[in-house]
């Protein structure tokens, strides 16, 4: 056995064990600890969101660097697009269809756990080397727990230089790219392949080093544009294909909530590998948990840090609530997945819409999948810096840029089995340090909260 071959298979081994039974009860049971120990306070403030995301109570003096609109928009911008659309085929493909009751089941959760993630994040924003005010989960642990707690908080940083690379979204773009645009169109052959994706690559390096010059501000106001009009764009798409089933719609429904507690559909009726599976698929759909959402809710502008919590709990309704379940609906209901062995990821999707609308299909798919995973691209720089910086102090940041950019170009020509194995290991150590301090100062948030819609009325 090679070297790769090796690494390969130790990766394997060690995410089964990052993602197994404890990092799940950790992330589900601590999101319920969370839901009851509020009250349910969060789900009765969901209006309040709105009015926030307007701008009704923005104040351009308070802390902070951009917007809630901008916050949420750069956040949601790290978890829609190939995560949402190529995960849930994923889900479905190794799980069966019940696997979409258990993604449901962590954002149903995982909106508590963003209420307080979110919050943390503002009230215990901490300086940078700079002296810029930054938030995050090690800024929660370095200003909220003390230096007892430090190690977490490295361990944070250090996961997320790791497991926070472009490699996987750049490799997916190009790919969905050339098959379903250039190969078609006769412009790539199988001799011209790697000069097309290694062009592409060049160009998204480009594309993102434009944005990311900017830092959080112009990738916050990019964000803000590109979500909404692709989220929309992505809704009326399924939304034609749902109606061309809508016949079969309560079927798909009786479906997902039979195999969920059967597992009829995987092999051998494996019940765990269906929990499993939807629950470790939803932790990826909307990062309830994770840790990484809060890098982007940290730069708000607000001083109460209360109303970025409840900005951030729209988070896991819009990915995976609405994304995901016409994503599922989609891939059920024209029958896809029943034709899916060996296909899996975006591939899968864009055979569901092939079967409705031909040729159109995957292009329409295209046009939404692009922005967002170049959104994801620049927004995940953004997350990797803050760690950077935090790890080893703002001055060297143009390092990590450099490479970060290199790594998109690899991405878009290389194999990346052992890469994505990192990324997904390290998503499961990222939500350690995350869980472990968001429950220990959870406490804090209860009476931050309590106080809050106290003193705010009509809210």
């Amino acid at each position: 056995m090679s070297f790769i071959e090796s690494l390969d298979s130790a990766l394997d081994t060690f995410v089964a064990y990052a993602w197994g039974t404890p990092l799940l009860v950790l992330l589900v049971g601590g999101g319920l600890f969370l839901l009851f120990s509020s009250r349910g306070r969060p789900y009765r403030h969901l209006g309040h969101s709105i009015d926030l995301l307007r701008g009704k109570y923005d104040d351009p003096n308070d802390p902070g660097q951009v917007p809630h609109r901008q916050a949420l928009s750069t956040a949601l911008s790290g978890t829609l697009g190939l995560g949402n659309i190529a995960g849930v085929a994923i889900a479905i493909s190794t799980g069966g269809p019940g696997a979409i009751l258990w993604m449901w089941v962590t954002a149903l959760v995982g909106v508590a756990t963003k209420f307080y993630t979110a919050t943390l994040a503002v009230m215990y924003r901490g300086r940078d080397s700079s002296g810029e005010l930054q938030g995050g989960p090690m800024y929660v642990i370095r200003e909220g727990l003390g230096k007892r707690w430090q190690p977490l908080a490295y361990l944070f940083a250090i996961a997320g230089l790791c497991g926070l690379l472009p490699s996987f979204q750049s490799n997916q773009t190009v790919q969905l790219l050339r098959v379903s645009f250039a190969e078609p169109m006769g412009w790539v052959s199988a001799d011209s392949s790697l000069l097309f994706e290694f062009g592409l690559g060049v160009a998204l390096a480009l594309a993102a080093l434009v944005v990311i010059a900017g830092r959080i501000q112009r990738i916050g106001r990019f964000a803000v544009r590109v979500v909404p009009a692709m989220v929309v764009f992505y809704l009326l798409l399924t939304l034609g294909v749902i109606g061309y089933f809508w016949q079969e719609i309560p079927a798909a429904f009786a479906l997902i909530f039979s195999d969920a507690f059967t597992g009829e559909a995987v092999a051998g009726g494996a019940l765990g590998a269906v929990i499993a599976t939807g629950i470790s698929r939803g932790a990826f759909s909307n990062e309830a948990g994770i840790g990484t959402e809060s890098l982007a809710h940290g730069a708000a502008k607000t001083n109460e840090p209360v109303r970025e919590g409840v900005v951030a709990m729209v988070g896991p309704i819009v990915d995976t609530l609405i994304i995901c379940t016409c994503t599922a609906l989609v891939i059920l209901l024209t029958g896809a997945w029943q034709h899916g062995e060996g296909i899996e990821g975006v591939s899968l999707t864009a055979g569901a819409f092939s079967s409705v609308f031909g040729g159109w299909g995957p292009i329409m798919l295209l046009i939404m999948v692009v922005p967002l995973a170049f959104s994801t691209i620049v927004t995940f720089w953004y997350y990797g810096v803050k760690c950077f910086g935090f790890l080893f102090g703002t001055r060297f940041q143009w390092v990590y840029t450099v490479i970060y950019l290199l790594l998109i170009v690899f991405g878009a020509v290389a194999s990346l089995s052992i890469v994505n194995n990192l990324i997904i290991g390290m998503y499961a150590v990222m939500a350690i340090p995350t869980m472990v301090s968001t429950l220990r100062l959870s406490g804090r948030v209860n009476q931050a909260a309590h106080d809050y819609f106290v003193k705010t009325p009509g809210v």
